[in-house]
């Protein structure tokens, strides 16, 4: 199964937050190619979730995981220590109060 290149999957990503008005920006751009990527889900309240893509390798399927949630501040560092492991690593913030992230939309995974 070919796969996305991490850059497309973004821009792609990104262009579907902006068509549902959910602001979202890169915060640290990694491997056009090949590099993870986090999503960070900032509710504006204090208080936040950094997703990472999870694979099957039984069935080869993708899904987004919770890495961490809580306190912004115990997020960040958790996205810190995870960009200290993976230089490549992308991160992406998506501000919304309503907890919209999109990731569980076809076509996302």
């Amino acid at each position: 199964m070919a796969r996305l290149t991490a850059r497309f999957w973004i821009d792609a990503y990104l262009t579907r937050l902006r068509g549902q008005d959910i602001p979202a920006f890169i915060v640290s751009h990694g491997d056009d190619t090949a590099g993870s990527i986090l999503v960070k889900l900032n509710r504006l309240d204090g208080q936040a979730t950094v997703y990472q893509r999870s694979y099957n390798l039984m069935d080869d399927t993708r899904t987004w995981a919770i890495l961490e949630q809580g306190a912004e501040a115990d997020v960040d560092a958790s996205i810190t220590r995870q960009q200290g492991y993976d230089p490549d690593i992308w991160v992406i913030e998506v501000e919304d109060r309503q907890g919209r992230h999109l990731l569980d939309q076809p076509g996302l995974d």
